[in-house]
């Protein structure tokens, strides 16, 4: 469903303190795409932008929670700033789980976000569930809203400059940046 701006969204929003994500077909598009030298790669800025200021403005904890595993993502969460990257998750329930006991955040300070069947267990931990427009039906259906980019080309921008307006943040961010 698209986003509505309700009251009630706007303070759930603000009071997020974890954001996880799932990797492949949110932060990419889903196609795997090998360089010479063998890794992958493909990433959206924008989509780090998001990132940087999910870290950097709001101080908010991040988790990458996937699948697979690879040097390019250990690379690009390190390059981010991402705190958290849990590669090589079979059950990603469990594993937002146990980051969730560890920080001492419950799922209604959590937004998750994901666009496979896999996915589902981070929509289970989660206030805020998330999904790319290209997500799978299934996941769109228990998605509190479904942004309007498809994963990796702009998703995640979406679902970080919401949590600026949240918390009030998202006119000084465009201020600072035409100076």
């Amino acid at each position: 469903m698209a986003l509505q701006r309700t009251p009630e969204l706007i303070k759930r929003l603000a009071e997020i303190r974890l954001v996880a994500l799932d990797v492949d077909g949110t932060l990419t598009d889903g196609a795997v795409i090998y360089g010479d030298d063998g890794q992958e790669v493909r990433f959206d800025v924008r989509d780090g932008q998001g990132v940087v200021w999910l870290v950097r403005e709001l101080g908010l904890e991040l988790a990458w929670i996937t699948g697979r595993g690879c040097v390019a993502v250990e690379r690009r969460a390190e390059e981010l700033g991402v705190q958290h990257l849990h590669m090589h998750s079979g059950n990603k329930h469990e594993v937002l789980h146990a980051l969730q006991e560890r920080l001492g955040i419950g799922p209604e300070q959590t937004l998750a976000m994901g666009d496979d069947l896999p996915d589902l267990g981070l929509a289970a931990r989660a206030g805020i569930f998330c999904a790319p427009a290209d997500a799978r039906l299934e996941v769109q259906a228990v998605a509190t809203w479904v942004t309007d980019s498809s994963g990796g080309d702009g998703a995640l921008r979406e679902v970080a400059e919401e949590l600026l307006r949240a918390r009030g943040c998202w006119e000084g961010l465009v201020s600072r940046a035409r100076k």
